[in-house]
């Protein structure tokens, strides 16, 4: 017990400063780029906190697993440099044994993981779509307050409501008004007036719309007489997501495990796998790791850190591409990303027991010739 006492405490202290400090990085360059989408108006400044607050266990998600295989190979790692590795394996502690010490933080790591992949996360990121998805705060509508004209610098366009529905998210009163160049070099305006209007999203494709009931299109040349009026009962206009904005994330990551389950879709069968898969590697990486980390006082406890990095993102990257596999509905489950899990597990258990079978295969050999 003072030995597993001893090695958890390593592991799990460089795990929680490994992955601090990635978080800190990851968390820190997504809301630079999210601050710069709320600076120019795509969506409301004052959310932009409790969005990346609600995406948080999506990032940790995928940071603990990392921070862990980065935790195992440093701690271990420093134990061969300075020899307690020797100790420990003179006192008995075979690879098998250091193999079932190391499971039990792993199998702690899997436990909190799990809950984010499969529980937390999702629900984290429903209220972040939510608090998008409220015309208030709505990206590509300039963020909509009742009762006030707000402008668009990269468009130039100008947007007027004059009440909206807390409970319902209808707007009233709505004016929208954008200038673009033609062909011609020559300005031309557009101005929409509606009676009302609301956000409506496609349940096939996630896409939104501005949707207007009961106005009027004007478009034309300011101070021209040419003008073309377009009057409509239902006027949509799709709303263009930026594809590595704050909105990036797909609709089926906010869908609750369980609808997953009952879902017949390739996006949501694809989902469902991918956020069991999180949990199921991080075993599989631990012992990866045990056996990466074997060095000695000479080549440093850093050596190993180049191909560990290597092996664990080749890892994630077959796992994205067995769930891309699987969207588009040319892989199955067990085609798209479990054989990748069972490949990664021979490759763990040939590292755990391959050294061991050699060693007494040579032994055999060197009894044979001595015979």
């Amino acid at each position: 017990m003072i030995i597993l006492r001893y090695l958890n405490r390593e592991v799990m202290t460089h795990m929680v400063a490994v992955s601090f400090v990635l978080l800190v990085i990851i968390f820190s360059g997504r809301f630079v780029k999210y601050l710069a989408e709320a600076a120019t108006g795509d969506i409301a400044a004052d959310i932009l906190l409790p969005v990346m607050f609600y995406r948080l266990p999506g990032f940790l998600e995928l940071i603990i697993p990392l921070g862990l295989f980065i935790g195992i190979l440093m701690s271990y790692g420093r134990l061969y440099v300075e020899s307690e590795m020797v100790i420990l394996s003179a006192c008995g502690v075979s690879p098998v044994r250091l193999a079932a010490y190391t499971l039990v933080p792993a199998i702690f790591v899997t436990l909190i993981v799990g809950s984010l992949s499969l529980y937390i996360s999702p629900l984290g990121a429903a209220k972040s779509e939510a608090l998008l998805d409220d015309p208030r705060s709505s990206q590509g509508l300039n963020a909509l307050v009742a009762g006030r004209f707000q402008a668009r610098r990269k468009n130039n366009a100008v947007s007027y409501t004059e009440s909206i529905a807390p409970e319902t998210g209808v707007m009233q009163g709505v004016f929208l008004s954008s200038t673009k160049v033609d062909d011609d070099g020559i300005p031309r305006m557009t101005v929409t007036v509606a009676a009302e209007g609301e956000i409506v999203t496609n349940a096939e494709t996630g896409a939104r719309y501005l949707e207007l009931r009961d106005g009027y299109q004007y478009e034309g040349v300011p101070g021209d007489l040419d003008y073309r009026v377009i009057s409509f009962e239902r006027f949509g206009e799709l709303i263009v997501e930026k594809k590595d904005g704050i909105r990036s994330a797909a609709p089926v990551d906010g869908r609750p495990t369980l609808e997953l389950l009952e879902s017949t879709a390739a996006e949501d069968i694809a989902a469902l796998h991918w956020r069991l898969s999180l949990p199921f590697m991080i075993p599989i990486v631990a012992v990866i790791a045990m056996c990466l980390s074997r060095t000695d006082h000479r080549r440093g406890r850093y050596v190993k850190m180049a191909p560990g990095f290597l092996v664990y993102l080749f890892y994630l990257m077959l796992l994205a591409n067995g769930r891309a596999a699987i969207e588009k509905g040319t892989a199955t489950p067990l085609t798209g990303i479990w054989w990748v899990h069972g490949l990664f597990l021979a490759l763990a258990l040939a590292m755990l027991f391959g050294p061991g079978i050699l060693a007494r295969l040579k032994y055999r050999r060197y009894l044979s010739a001595q015979a």
